[in-house]
């Protein structure tokens, strides 16, 4: 038997037909362009519809969205995808499956990077570890005795709201104090406060329009140097120690496997995150830990949506 995987991000749609014992059989990859609430749910079924049509043997449909996946009602509410504030994906993606037999399962995106690692990537052979996902938000996958942490009302994860600074400012009620100073959205913020003083003055930052400013080019000029975006990075690096720390104290996990669109260029900062994580964490448990990159890349959430149809 094959299984359909799907992963919905805020600008692409990747799709894998995987078979049981988890290899590829066919991928591609859209963006979605400007399509917006039921366009994105049409384009899905399309897309799902497409996979189905080149084989016969399909049994499930795995789905990672980029949001909160509410497991009772099977409504998702996705933030970057206008009109998904309550989107019920799975109704409609009942109705308009071809296959009335198929299993559909629908997850968060970070509870479909831990599994994917989990299934086939650096937490293999882990029972406790964390996906930190760090892109243009932050979100955590949390498991814990093999089973992934949801929560109450499947918002567990939701650790760009980690409170790592004080006191409180207006400007973190959106997106959560962490993100706000670590993702890659954040880079762009803080440095975007720090253009207003003198001692930046001369930052190769300075001569890129402000409304073009990225995490990338943020880290390209701390390969040239530039004072301002060492601060912006030193700042980054602190706060994903704090966050490190926060998540071992907790969970006392065996690893934290760091992903997303800033690790990437990050990741060279994985030793110096972990000698800022030991000055906060619990003593013991932080020496237990390991801290390692993905080893999927941007295909984690797709391994994850795989192994999700392949489960019961």
């Amino acid at each position: 038997m094959s299984v359909i995987a799907l992963d919905l991000g805020g600008t692409k749609l990747a799709a894998a037909l995987f078979n049981d014992n988890g290899d590829i059989l066919f991928k591609t990859n859209h963006s979605i362009d400007k399509r917006q609430g039921q366009g994105v749910g049409e384009f899905i079924f399309q897309t799902a519809n497409g996979l189905l049509s080149k084989t016969n043997d399909v049994s499930a449909i795995g789905i990672c969205v980029p949001g909160i996946a509410h497991t009772k009602t099977g409504k998702v509410w996705a933030p970057n995808i206008p009109g998904w504030e309550d989107y019920p994906l799975l109704e409609e993606l009942q109705r308009s499956v071809n296959n009335k037999k198929i299993r559909i399962k629908i997850d968060s995106d970070r509870a479909c990077y831990i599994l994917g690692e989990v299934w086939k990537g650096n937490a293999r052979g882990c029972k406790d570890a964390i996906f930190l996902s760090v892109g243009t938000g932050i979100g955590a996958g949390i498991l814990i005795n093999n089973e992934v942490l949801r929560g109450s009302h499947d918002i567990a994860g939701a650790i760009g709201w980690m409170a790592i600074d004080r006191p409180f400012n207006q400007k973190y009620i959106s997106c959560g104090d962490f993100e706000y100073n670590a993702s890659g959205e954040g880079l762009v913020k803080v440095a975007k406060e720090m253009f207003g003083t003198s001692a930046y003055d001369k930052s190769i930052l300075k001569n890129i329009n402000p409304d073009l400013l990225s995490a990338k080019k943020i880290f390209d000029a701390y390969e040239n140097d530039d004072e301002l975006s060492k601060k912006v990075i030193a700042n980054a690096i602190e706060c994903w120690g704090m966050a490190t720390a926060n998540l071992v104290s907790l969970f006392n996990p065996e690893k934290i496997i760091f992903g997303g669109g800033v690790f990437g260029p990050a990741l060279k900062f994985l030793d110096v995150i972990y000698i800022e994580a030991k000055k906060w964490a619990q003593p013991i448990s932080i020496q237990q830990v390991q801290l390692q990159a993905s080893a999927l890349g941007n295909d984690a959430g797709l391994y994850g949506a795989g192994l999700l149809a392949l489960r019961d």
